[in-house]
Parts: C-alpha cells; structure tokens; sequence
C-alpha cells in the first residue's frame, strides 16, 4: 500500500451494509456491559438495562451501535473470552432481530470475535490493531465483516506508564498504514477497513491533542477514520471536570474530527453529538 498516495475511499462495506462515507459522518454508540468500564462500568450488566439503553441510543440518532464485554481503560484486567462472550451473546441475539443498523462488537480475541460475527455483528473494533499472527483479521476475512484497527502504544495494563513519541502523528500513521497492510494481506476487504489514532491508549495528554489538530493527516491512509474522544480524560484534563460533566468537550473534539474529514465518531451520549454532527454535515457540504 502507497499510503502518501492513497485516496479515502467512499464507502465502508460491513457484511450487507455498504456505508457512504461521504454523504454523512456516522456516529457510533458505545454500549459497555462491563462493570468497570472507566465511564459507564456498572450500568448496563443487566440485560434489560443494556437493551434499554440500546434502542434509546437508536432513537436519539446511533447509526451503529457498539458493544464492549472487556474494559480497555488504563490498567484494566484482561477478561478470559468465555466471560466476554458470556456478557455479549445475550444482548447481541435480542438486538439483532430488532434493528436494522449495523452491530459492532469491541474485541481482539478471534474466538470472540467468530462467535459473535456468526450471531450477527457486522463490524469488530481491535484496539490491539491486527497484532500478532494476525488470527482476528482472518476472521473478519472469513466473514466479510468490518474491522476497526487502532494504534495503541503498549497494552491497556500498560499503555499510560510514561508513552513517548518523537513525531506522534508520523508514527501514528506508521503504524496504522503497516497494520493495514497486514490485514489485507491476511484477506480482509480494502473496502472493509476503518483506521483509529487511538486517543488516550498509550497518548501523552498532549499528543491526543496534537493527533485531534492533525487528524486529516490520516487521509494518506486511504481508509475512513474513526475517532473516539468520548468522555476521555483529554477532556477532563483540560476542563477540569468529572467523567459525567464532559459532554460539551467531548462535542468540542467531535467537531474538530468533523471538519477534519472523520467519518466515524464513537460517542456514549449520542443526542447532543447527534445534532451537532448533523449541522456540521450540512454546513461541511453547503
């Protein structure tokens, strides 16, 4: 892949679903059914809750929903796939027969990530970003899915212990440009590929926003961008407030993305971003 040369494509293609990414920025809803997740762990490990949590993120403007069972927060506990699944699988089968958008599931294991392709997702979000012998990719190749790969310096056990860039937008790029590579040598669909800087995993508080300044630097890549600056401390950081009082710096991140080209903004609040997004969509193609 000439990554200097590459033209973002237009459309992202999930199994069935083939995603204009130039009509409008598609906003991502992420659902934890964790019990430590560093924003929302706890809420939703009741099935009722999660699926209520759901179709309310449907209804207020989710294009796709995304599921987590294992929190990747700075330090977290790897969770063995059995428990991942086991949090997983039951909201995925009432969700699927109920909506029509497209299910993404956040993992890097590929024994998750085959069982809950073959229950109905359509996309998998590795924040590991095809490492290792690549057996993830596969499946998503096997399965004509969508993959998200994100860069991530270090482990979530690890990643925020002293990170250290020279140029964190060059090795940024660097590094999503080689995994890309990987995962269509490994068969995944050109078309079928989403790329994520990875804010807050591994990122001095500076370089998340160094890489939220030059997010269109990613355009090189050739692949529909993804950002993610939900509720992060990037934003508590600067504004000085808890998790629960970031809506407003988070939508000051989205827009940036916005008019820097993102395609995708994965967000836990999604009406206030939903509304915005859209403004933004109408001015960026007045």
């Amino acid at each position: 892949m000439n990554a200097m040369n590459a033209v973002t494509q237009s459309r992202f293609r999930c199994r069935n679903h083939l995603l204009d990414v130039y009509s409008k920025t598609w906003i991502v809803g992420v659902l934890n059914i964790t019990p430590d997740s560093f924003s929302d762990g706890g809420r939703f490990l009741n099935r009722d809750a999660a699926i209520d949590q759901a179709m309310r993120m449907v209804d207020e403007g989710a294009d796709i929903l995304e599921l987590g069972g294992e929190s990747t927060r700075p330090g977290a506990v790897p969770v063995a796939a059995d428990e991942e699944l086991q949090r997983i699988v039951p909201i995925l089968r009432q969700l699927r027969p109920r909506l029509t958008i497209p299910l993404a599931v956040d993992t890097y294991k590929p024994e998750v990530a085959r069982v809950v392709l073959e229950e109905g997702a359509e996309i998998i979000n590795d924040v590991y970003g095809v490492r290792g012998e690549g057996q993830l990719a596969a499946v998503v190749a096997e399965q004509q899915a969508g993959l998200v790969i994100m860069h991530m310096q270090g482990t979530p056990q690890d990643m925020q212990i002293e990170p250290r860039y020279t140029d964190v937008v060059d090795e940024v790029v660097a590094f999503l440009a080689d995994r890309v590579s990987r995962a269509e040598q490994l068969g995944v669909d050109p078309q079928s590929i989403i790329v994520d800087p990875g804010l807050g995993f591994g990122k001095r508080p500076q370089d998340n926003l160094i890489l939220l300044r030059h997010l269109e630097k990613l355009q090189c890549l050739g692949k529909p961008i993804m950002i993610g600056p939900s509720r992060k401390s990037l934003v508590g950081n600067i504004l000085k407030l808890p998790v629960e009082q970031r809506h407003y710096g988070t939508a000051a991140c989205v827009a940036a993305a916005v008019l820097q080209g993102a395609a995708f903004v994965r967000v836990h609040d999604i009406l206030p971003c939903a509304q915005m997004v859209r403004m933004l969509d109408a001015i960026k193609r007045a």
